[in-house]
């Protein structure tokens, strides 16, 4: 190779040492470009109706900013008070976990070993628990920094759907001149499958914490708010989210009633099924499908290298992952050189 060629080369090995040394800041523009993409489809509506941009524009902001106001000040403050509750409940679970394990070691101790101490179960819990923030929530151990973040979130999505072809025109010279005409396509593309998962995953969201806070209401648990809200949250993260939205409706169960444990799984499990098998077949129709296992795989992927936020953003960072591979590689190079070998 020449001067200018290794030159290049070395130029993209700095490039990418940069760019996984500011990972952190990658993910959050990412994050701001997922939200103004699913905000756009909305001025896109607005846009159709005859309104022009620079108002439609406006109108969404206003009516998103409105959404998010009277959720902060009608849903907010009840869900963190039972929040609260939840957390003050929690030793009472193990207290009362702890006494069934007694009771069923006293009736077969041939068959369950003997309980562990309160003490022990304490201690083993708080060193649980550290080492659980510790690994996953490192990033958000300080609220000032959690507020920055999201409000660099919010600046650069509303500065990205506010002039969004000059950014994506920006982008776009990242490329070789030849070939950017077919990126502005298959950023398009990923456009699309940013914003259908992005709604599709907001109705599934919704979906789940209805019939999550009607079930839990018929079934008299406390604290249904709460549950309700964690399960549609939870829900943004597949595969793992629905199984930790389960853990705190069972802990108040294991207070009230035994049968109220097995009646709640059951509730999340019918749940879980008619939200995967019904409703996102129908929802996410036209969304770019993605197997079970390269979703599971995606997660701790992104999880080990970029943390909590990495798995927060893991399947809509897949989603654009897998349409690059599937336009670039094999559209633009596999399936001519397919073409090209048979003809010899």
């Amino acid at each position: 190779m020449n001067f200018g060629k290794w030159l290049g080369f070395f130029s993209l090995l700095i490039a990418l040492y940069i760019l996984w040394e500011i990972r952190q800041l990658v993910l959050l523009i990412f994050a701001a470009i997922v939200l103004s993409t699913a905000l756009n489809r909305l001025v896109n509506k607005f846009n159709g109706w005859g309104i022009k941009r620079n108002l439609a524009v406006i109108a969404t902001l206003s009516l998103t900013g409105l959404i998010i106001l009277l959720f902060l000040f009608l849903v907010v403050p009840p869900f963190i008070t039972q929040l609260q509750k939840l957390v003050a409940l929690i030793p009472d679970v193990f207290r009362e976990f702890r006494s069934q394990l007694v009771q069923l070691y006293q009736q077969r101790p041939d068959l369950f070993p003997a309980p562990p101490t309160a003490t022990d179960m304490l201690v083993q819990t708080q060193t649980f628990g550290t080492q659980l923030f510790s690994n996953f929530f490192k990033i958000f151990s300080n609220t000032f920094i959690v507020f920055l973040q999201i409000l660099l979130v919010l600046v650069l999505t509303i500065m990205f759907l506010v002039n969004a072809q000059a950014y994506r025109q920006v982008g776009l010279l990242l490329f070789p001149s030849f070939y950017r005409r077919r990126a502005n396509e298959i950023l398009s593309k990923c456009e699309v499958a940013l914003a259908n998962w992005f709604g599709g995953i907001v109705i599934n969201s919704v979906f789940v914490a209805t019939l999550s806070g009607i079930g839990l209401l018929l079934l008299q648990i406390d604290l249904v708010l709460t549950h309700a809200l964690l399960a549609a949250l939870l829900n943004f993260i597949p595969n793992i989210g629905p199984t930790m939205s389960v853990v705190f409706p069972i802990m108040i169960a294991l207070l009230d009633a035994p049968w109220k444990i097995v009646a709640v799984g059951i509730l999340y499990i019918i749940i879980q099924n008619l939200e995967s098998y019904w409703l996102s077949p129908i929802v996410m129709a036209r969304q770019v499908s993605l197997l079970p296992a390269v979703t599971l795989a995606s997660q701790i992927f992104f999880t080990t290298f970029f943390g909590i936020v990495g798995l927060i953003l893991a399947l809509p960072l897949t989603v654009v992952v897998k349409t690059w591979v599937e336009e670039t590689l094999f559209k633009d190079i596999l399936d001519p050189w397919q073409k090209k070998s048979s003809t010899l």
